[in-house]
């Protein structure tokens, strides 16, 4: 009896450590149709993402690429020295050669175990708005970052041009991103595939604050509920785990690097198996009993024999 296929999704692979790429180079579906999401951190090197993107491409019916920082660094090494913008449309052109969707695609529909759902890749940045609460400024909270001793690689080789500044390009993205969702079928519940938190609770989690102003944007999160989700995939935070919000599944899928995951056990298992079918009776069944718990407190309890108000 053949497995069923499934739409899985994995994200944060940083294969320039040697012990990731082994982990990327055994990785196969379990059937010939399984789709792989892949949200972000592939590699940096423009030769080792077109390796891995290559090498899953020719193993999974489908991959879904949405792009992390570390894509869109520019590391001085490289002999791709493409920055901002530019690197970012010639990822989308490697993407293309290999077959892999990228954000700026049609957004496919998975008809697999789960289906059928729109698979949306985004590419949407961050523009500092996830800042420190004792911060009302982007200045205020980088300046607390810095004395910390927190502050992201993106500031020295992730570059916006031609945009000045990476929340200018940001706000750019998720402009073009809000248009491409709204354009959707409406009628098919959707997988949100980015590489950072749609929304900003996830981040409280981590173990520096000030990381989280690198985080994502405060611009997206309604998202997954204007945009019919029924799971959001993320990675980013180096923190695999499932939670809720607003009853819609997110799941952050994150390998890591080596030192990281080897705190969870000898062997990397990051990849999920997304469902979007159960994620969206779930949401539906919490949203119900939550409107129930709702109608019983606005009607108090209930009593034998009913009133007439509490028959009506």
């Amino acid at each position: 009896m053949s497995l069923p296929r499934r739409l899985r999704a994995v994200s944060d692979l940083h294969i320039g450590y040697p012990e990731n790429r082994s982990f990327v180079r055994d990785l196969c579906p379990g059937n010939d149709g399984d789709w792989l999401l892949v949200a972000g951190d592939v590699a940096e090197r423009y030769a080792d993402i077109e390796w891995a993107l290559a090498l899953l491409s020719s193993r999974f019916a489908r991959v879904v690429w949405a792009p992390g920082n570390h894509e869109l660094w520019t590391p001085p090494d490289d002999p791709v020295q493409l920055r901002g913008e530019e690197r970012y449309r010639e990822l989308v052109r490697l993407c293309r050669r290999l077959g892999v969707v990228t954000p700026e695609d049609p957004y496919p529909v998975w008809d697999g175990e789960g289906g059928p759902a729109t698979i949306a890749p985004l590419f949407v940045l961050y523009d500092y708005t996830f800042r420190v609460p004792e911060a009302s400024t982007k200045q205020q909270s980088l300046d607390l970052a810095y004395e910390a001793g927190v502050v992201c690689t993106d500031e020295a080789l992730l570059h916006p041009d031609p945009h000045p500044s990476r929340e200018a390009w940001c706000e750019a993205r998720v402009a073009e991103t809000e248009r491409r969702l709204a354009e959707r079928d409406p009628a098919l519940p959707t997988v949100l595939v980015n590489h950072y938190p749609l929304v900003r609770a996830p981040t409280d989690v981590l173990w520096y604050p000030q990381f989280a102003q690198w985080c994502g944007t405060v611009r997206t999160r309604d998202w997954h509920l204007r945009f019919g989700a029924a799971t959001v995939v993320y990675g980013h935070l180096h923190i695999p785990r499932t939670t809720f919000h607003d009853g819609v599944r997110f799941e952050e899928v994150s390998l890591g690097y080596p030192r990281e995951w080897r705190r969870r056990g000898p062997v990397p298992n990051p990849v999920r198996t997304i469902h979007p079918a159960d994620d969206l009776r779930r949401m539906r069944s919490r949203r119900a009993d939550a409107n129930h718990r709702d109608r019983r407190a606005a009607t108090g309890p209930l009593r034998w024999p009913p009133t007439r108000g509490q028959l009506a």
